[in-house]
Formats: structure tokens, C-alpha cells, sequence
């Protein structure tokens, strides 16, 4: 359902200024709320149709690892953080996408899982390896902004990695006690 809605809510946006919704650092503090609508800003159908390729995967991940409340609590907790996360980079002037809630969404798999245990515990491992094999060969903390082969819009691979870090610690906040 979270992953419908983070799709049904980037649809919804996609006709409405961008500018008006997408994360800027130097709005942070007097438009807050540029911390979730971000998410749902696309640049391009490319951009947009990408990321509602990600929701389908990371749906049908979560159907199939029978993820639940707790799972999508943090989620939910992760979308601003991700954002807020951005001010690290402050020379990010303009971010918009649901990458790094992606990025988030798959952190809080990767944890859940290797909570479990048998085969659920390896695909956990292989989900939290992949994703860090990922984020390191992006070079996050290199240019803000990369052109990237196939797509008409630059990526942010800075976005991706607080997405994953906001993920792992929304997940760490919203574990059961029978987990801690």
C-alpha cells in the first residue's frame, strides 16, 4: 500500500509546479513541507517513470517479505528525513524524486529481513550488501549532481545515500521491542 501511494502521489504532482513543491535548502526553514512534497516532484517522464519502476520492485519486495505497520512507519519517518538530510550538501539547489525514499524503502527491507531468520536472513544480507555496493560506486559525496547514461535529468547520489541512511535509522526507531 505505501509504495501505491508514493506512486499515486508523484501522478497526482506531476502536473503541478515543480518549484512550488521540489526540496531547497534555502526554503528549508520558512516551507517545511518541501521535506515530503520533494519526493513527489519529477523532472522528466524518464525521471518519473523510473521511480514508479522502483515502486513496483520495492512493492512487490515488501508483499513477498510480508512487511508491515512497523516497516511502513519507518518509511514514513525516512521521506523527510531523507530530504533533511540534504542539508548536508547544501549546494544541492533544487532536489526532487522519490529516489532516496527508494533508496530508504530498501534499507528498511535489507534490516527487517536480516532480522529473521534461514533464507530470509541471506536475502537481508544480500539486499544491505547490494545496496552498499551501490551507494559506494555512485560516489556520493562527489559532485552533487551526475549526468547519467539513459536518463534526461541529472541524479543526485547524495539523495540515495541519506535515503539509505534515513531508513536504516527510521528502521532502528521503529523496531519492535521483541527485536531490540
Amino acid at each position: 500500500m505505501l509504495c501505491a501511494a508514493l506512486a499515486a502521489l508523484s501522478l497526482l504532482a506531476w502536473p503541478l509546479p515543480r518549484e512550488a513543491l521540489d526540496w531547497q535548502p534555502a526554503l528549508a526553514g520558512a516551507q517545511p513541507w518541501r521535506a515530503v512534497t520533494a519526493a513527489f516532484v519529477h523532472w522528466t517522464p524518464i525521471h518519473l517513470g523510473a521511480n514508479l519502476a522502483g515502486c513496483a520492485v520495492l512493492a512487490l519486495l515488501g508483499w513477498r517479505a510480508t512487511m508491515g505497520s512497523s516497516e511502513a512507519l519507518a518509511a514514513l519517518i525516512a521521506l523527510p528525513l531523507t530530504q533533511l538530510g540534504l542539508l548536508l550538501r547544501p549546494e544541492l539547489l533544487h532536489y526532487g524524486g522519490l529516489s532516496g525514499e527508494l533508496h530508504a524503502l530498501a534499507a528498511i527491507a535489507a534490516m527487517a529481513l536480516l532480522t529473521r531468520g534461514g533464507r530470509e536472513r541471506w536475502v537481508g544480507a544480500g539486499i544491505a550488501l547490494g545496496l552498499v555496493i551501490k551507494l559506494f560506486l555512485e560516489h556520493p559525496l562527489g559532485p552533487v549532481l551526475r549526468d547519467t547514461p539513459g536518463f534526461d535529468f541529472p541524479v543526485a547520489p547524495f539523495a540515495h545515500l541519506t535515503g539509505a541512511v534515513a531508513g536504516a535509522l527510521a528502521w532502528r526507531l521503529t523496531m519492535r521491542r521483541s527485536d531490540k
